[in-house]
């Protein structure tokens, strides 16, 4: 059974950078496209960037040339290095395959604001 753990989220100024980090266990985590979601307060959660089993990223617009996803195969860990963070990231971020896995972590807080 998958599990995945969500970290590294916080509250940072406009302009300012996290790094969150997703710890997979559970399945053979090089063979699956991974993903970061978000989900804003009253809004649906989405997808805002992916990357393939070899480290091929798609992102949204809305964060293209900010947000950097990244993993690491031996260790098992999915991360996005956000930089010039915006008051409409916030949000609770999660991560989850590309093709949803029937559960969900608890997500970590991202809150931009000055």
């Amino acid at each position: 059974q998958v599990q995945l753990v969500e970290s590294g989220g916080g509250l940072v100024q406009p302009g300012g950078s996290l790094r969150l980090s997703c710890a997979v266990s559970g399945i053979i985590f090089s063979n699956y496209e991974m993903g970061w979601y978000r989900q804003a307060p009253g809004k649906q959660r989405e997808l805002i960037a992916s990357i393939s089993g070899s480290g091929r990223p798609v992102y949204v617009d809305s964060v293209k040339g900010r947000f950097t996803i990244s993993r690491d195969n031996r260790i098992n860990t999915l991360y996005l290095q956000m930089n010039s963070l915006k008051p409409e990231d916030t949000a609770l971020y999660y991560c989850n395959g590309r093709v949803l896995f029937p559960t969900w972590g608890q997500g970590t807080q991202v809150t931009v604001s000055s």
